[in-house]
């Protein structure tokens, strides 16, 4: 059994308030001015962020560290989250969509989680993974600005789907604050 002792120490880059792990004027998700007008923009804002906050969590992390899996039994790690949002994103698309569902990414039921190993091609592909399907389901929305329109077979409004886009990248970025504290002390913001 792990003491606390053996855990890494807290750390933060913050100076003003030491609880987050970088000041408030140097947040990159923190702008100046208005915010957005409009509930599309406000919601596309905060997942925007939300998508920043996890890129930030797993920054200056080697392979292992963001393979490094939380607490045994769970297969969640950083790079887990990253394999499960691009996974996600793709099947996003599928709620939108009266076609034949696109196939998953990563194969089987947690795949994108038990396929986040310790190797640097691994997270390269996982990342542009990311990068690729997120860009798509943002195009396919973007072709229905009414956030009241309903799409698919499931007939989901497009404020329902962008709502819980936010949730899910909402909660996993709370495990991200977890799991970063457990590999190297960084606290979460």
């Amino acid at each position: 059994m792990r003491r606390m002792t053996d855990q890494p120490a807290r750390w933060t880059q913050a100076t003003v308030y030491p609880d987050m792990w970088i000041d408030p004027d140097d947040d990159p998700r923190n702008s100046e001015g208005p915010s957005p007008d409009g509930e599309l923009a406000t919601l596309q804002d905060f997942l925007a962020n939300y998508r920043m906050t996890l890129r930030m969590k797993c920054e200056g992390l080697d392979a292992e560290q963001l393979a490094r899996r939380s607490v045994p039994p769970s297969t969640m790690s950083l790079l887990g989250l990253v394999r499960h949002l691009a996974e996600v994103e793709r099947d996003w698309r599928n709620w939108i969509s009266d076609g034949d569902p696109l196939p998953k990414l990563y194969g089987e039921r947690d795949a994108d989680f038990d396929g986040a190993v310790a190797e640097q091609a691994v997270v390269d592909a996982s990342y542009a993974d990311l990068e690729r399907e997120q860009a798509a389901t943002d195009a396919a929305l973007a072709e229905h600005p009414d956030l009241g329109e309903r799409l698919g077979k499931d007939r989901i409004a497009v404020r329902e789907l962008m709502v819980h886009r936010i949730e899910e990248y909402a909660r996993h970025c709370g495990h991200a604050d977890l799991l970063r504290e457990c590999v190297d002390g960084r606290v979460g913001q």
